[in-house]
C-alpha cells in the first residue's frame, strides 16, 4: 500500500471553491481503485494550507490512476475547475507507506 499526501497552498478567499474541488476528486480517486481518506481544510492556525490523503494498493496502481486521469473527462473537468477558479496556489506531493503492528 502507498499513501499519497498532498499539501496545498490555497487562496484563503477561495476556500469554498477549493472545497468543491476536493469533493470532485474523492469519487474520482475511488473510481480508479484508490481509497480516499479525505480533504482537510484550514480550521485553526494557517488559513492557506489544506491537505488530502488517499491510498492505492501499490505505486504501480497509483501510476495507472495518474495516466487514466489525464484522459478521463471528469478528471479533466476537475483540473479545469481548479485552473479557472485559481483556488490552488501550489501543491506538493509525497508518498508514504504505512506501518502496522
Amino acid at each position: 500500500m502507498i499513501t499519497c499526501y498532498l499539501r496545498y497552498m490555497i487562496d484563503p478567499s477561495k476556500l469554498k471553491e477549493f472545497e468543491a474541488y476536493g469533493k470532485m476528486w474523492i469519487p474520482l480517486v475511488e473510481k480508479f481503485g484508490g481509497q480516499h481518506h479525505g480533504y482537510f481544510l484550514p480550521s485553526e492556525g494557517a488559513n492557506n494550507v489544506a491537505l488530502a490523503l488517499f491510498s492505492f494498493p501499490s505505486l504501480t496502481t497509483y501510476e495507472g490512476y495518474r495516466q487514466q486521469s489525464q484522459l478521463d473527462p471528469q478528471c479533466q473537468a476537475a483540473f479545469k475547475y481548479a485552473e479557472e477558479t485559481q483556488c490552488i496556489v501550489s501543491y506538493e506531493r509525497s508518498f508514504f507507506r504505512p506501518v502496522f503492528s
